[in-house]
């Protein structure tokens, strides 16, 4: 019983968020998707997604996301497939509200931290100088690119990517550690970041955004696309 109680707090936690109350009408574009999942898969080394479903799979193989399935939208075909699974650690993604998404799936699914779909139409502003002790790591390659800032001591304080792929800029796994937080680390990686989009005629940008994220991201240019909510069957303890 105390099983079922907690995965039902876990499935209630994450589906009073304000955001969901006027951004559950977006609509996704589900071109971008597309393309945003094809530079995924590819800055995380997995299998490229494949049709299904009116959305895509993607073969992720790690032991805690085995396969995940993404749809641009609210699709019922979602029900189905969500009926069909039991196994544990096959993540249902999609583009709309949590609470929305938890209506079509059977009791065991948990709904996870929500997720926001955010695009860049525009230059993000000019980022501050990095202060005293940091120093910038730039490996540029085609697809993917990374940039990190390092103290002087070498330890990465903020990391991330991005992928260039058809034509648009897929940023991904953006992360400041939280002892060198507040201090603008972010705001430099994610120009730097864009400064190598740019050098390749790329000036357009997609990643999805934790909560803490968004407000980052919202202040550099970056605007809501659309909800993204994810399911998951998680493994008995």
């Amino acid at each position: 019983m105390s099983t079922h109680l907690n995965a039902q707090h876990q499935n209630n936690q994450y589906l009073t968020y304000p955001e969901d109350v006027h951004a559950a009408s977006l609509q996704a574009n589900p071109e971008l998707v597309g393309r945003w999942l094809k530079g995924w898969a590819l800055a995380r080394d997995t299998a490229p997604p494949v049709a299904a479903h009116g959305g895509w799979h993607v073969d992720v193989g790690w032991s805690e996301q085995k396969a995940r399935y993404v749809f641009p939208g609210l699709l019922p075909g979602i029900a189905d497939l969500a009926h069909s699974i039991s196994e544990p650690w096959i993540f249902l993604k999609t583009c709309t509200s949590a609470a929305a998404l938890q209506a079509m799936l059977p009791a065991h699914w948990i709904i996870q931290r929500p997720g926001y779909m955010m695009t860049l139409a525009a230059s993000m502003p000019a980022a501050p100088d990095l202060p005293a002790g940091y120093k910038l790591d730039i490996a540029p390659a085609q697809p993917i690119s990374t940039v990190r800032v390092l103290t002087t001591e070498d330890e990465v304080a903020a990391s991330g990517r991005i992928v260039l792929v058809d034509g648009l800029a897929i940023y991904d796994s953006i992360e400041t550690q939280a002892a060198h937080q507040r201090r603008g680390l972010g705001r430099v990686l994610m120009k730097q970041l864009e400064t190598i989009a740019a050098e390749h005629g790329i000036h357009g940008g997609a990643l999805v955004a934790t909560p803490q994220g968004r407000a980052l991201y919202a202040s550099l240019g970056w605007e809501l696309h659309s909800l993204y909510s994810t399911a998951v069957i998680q493994a008995p303890a």
